[in-house]
């Protein structure tokens, strides 16, 4: 299918690997050029030279903090009107509600809230001007359905899905949408991360830690960020121009529920 992407630019949050990176592959496939982002300059800079030497579109990369005003602004410098727009960002590491200080929660909600919004506040007028935007917010399972220790970030991906709610219909009219993918089990280093602390506490293995997530999911699998990129590609293309509003569950049928 061509999703009418060729020549689009895009920004991708947090894609030098994992889920991010996997969207910026799908777009880079798609025709897009691609600005990507991440801390590790090498890990960066590796998935630069794959993407650009696979799909032969222009890739920037940007090493910051996309969390600080001065991250932010070197995305825009190297991309002042993007079409695309991938917010992702790291969350709060997990913690129990009750050992969370103030310090930590403001930085949780500068990194899961506040971030994603000032970067739309950036980009929406010139999509708006063009009569073309899109917008996609990875967020997470945990904002349907709780997940242990991870409490402030379900938090403030709550508040930003609520915030959002209303944006996306004052968009609408101008051809922009803005749309949430909410992944659940993916198969990520953020997962591997918490198999390991898992079998540390059980004094399981890794191995029958993983299969007895894995089971816990009717599709019996992790879902993979090729599929996840594949997906984020779709919402962003000429097809999903009807699309907005809406929080787009991945998670192999985890979430229990008819609506």
């Amino acid at each position: 299918m061509d999703l009418g992407l060729k020549g689009k630019k895009a920004i991708i949050c947090a894609s030098s690997r994992g889920l991010g990176k996997g969207c910026a592959q799908a777009l880079a496939e798609a025709g897009c050029d691609i600005v990507l982002n991440g801390r590790n300059e090498t890990v960066l800079e590796e998935t630069r030279s794959q993407l650009q030497n696979l799909y032969g579109v222009s890739v920037a990369a940007i090493a910051a903090d996309v969390s600080t005003r001065e991250g932010q602004e070197a995305l825009l410098t190297a991309c002042p009107n993007p079409d695309i727009l991938v917010n992702n960002n790291g969350g709060p590491p997990r913690r129990d509600y009750s050992e969370l200080d103030r310090e930590a929660l403001l930085e949780g909600v500068v990194q899961n809230f506040v971030t994603p919004i000032e970067l739309i506040q950036a980009v929406v007028p010139g999509m708006k001007e063009r009569g073309f935007g899109r917008i996609v917010n990875i967020t997470s399972l945990s904002v349907k359905m709780p997940i242990e220790g991870l409490d402030l970030s379900s938090g403030a991906r709550a508040g930003l899905t609520a915030f959002l709610a209303g944006v996306c219909r004052q968009l609408a009219p101008h051809g922009v949408t803005v749309n949430n993918l909410l992944p659940g089990k993916m198969d990520t280093d953020r997962l591997k991360g918490g198999f390991e602390r898992a079998a540390q506490q059980s004094g399981k293995s890794l191995e029958d830690v993983r299969a007895a997530q894995a089971a816990e999911i009717p599709a019996r699998r992790f879902g993979s960020a090729e599929e996840f990129g594949q997906t984020c590609a779709f919402l962003c293309s000429r097809h999903a121009g009807y699309i907005t509003g809406q929080n787009i569950l991945m998670d192999g049928g985890l979430y229990p529920a008819a609506f």
